[in-house]
């Protein structure tokens, strides 16, 4: 035969139960803060991953359009922009898929030449958090060609 409980007695069995639970929200904070830590590690190396991608991109097409103002022809400025984006991608340690520069407005004396940069960017270690591992970065930079370095020899302006 089972005893009946009543209900007294079942409250009294759940105060000593939870009266025996005293120190259980220490024991979980101890053992779920290193969890949070390493969560907030990882977040902000994604998070630094991204800025300094995005800053690495900005200096590229910088470099892609001073390089473009030396040149006198549209067809050598692109060449000399993509070509410079190349190497300062390369220089930049920048893991960039599928690189692509392009050039607007043209380089005459005075004007403005405009170069547009873009790649598809491995940020790595992201896919733990959740997030692609892939980004399509670009930036834009403009820059005016020098009136001297711009003009055939003994041209003036």
């Amino acid at each position: 035969m089972t005893p009946v409980i009543t209900r007294s007695r079942r409250r009294v069995r759940w105060r000593a139960w939870w009266a025996a639970e005293r120190g259980s929200a220490t024991t979980e904070a101890v053992l779920i803060a290193p969890l949070l830590v390493l969560l907030l590690v990882f977040v902000a190396v994604l998070v630094h991953r991204g800025v300094e991608a995005r800053l690495r991109i900005d200096d590229v097409a910088h470099q892609a359009a001073r390089a473009a103002t030396l040149h006198r022809t549209t067809p050598a400025a692109a060449t000399a922009a993509s070509k410079t984006a190349t190497a300062a991608l390369a220089r930049a340690g920048l893991v960039c898929r599928d690189p692509s520069t392009r050039l607007s407005g043209r380089p005459a004396p005075g004007r403005t030449v405009t170069v547009r940069v873009s790649c598809t960017v491995d940020l790595g270690q992201a896919l733990l958090l959740g997030t692609p591992g892939e980004r399509t970065l670009s930036s834009t930079a403009s820059e005016v060609v020098d009136v001297h370095r711009s003009q055939p020899s003994g041209a003036r302006p």
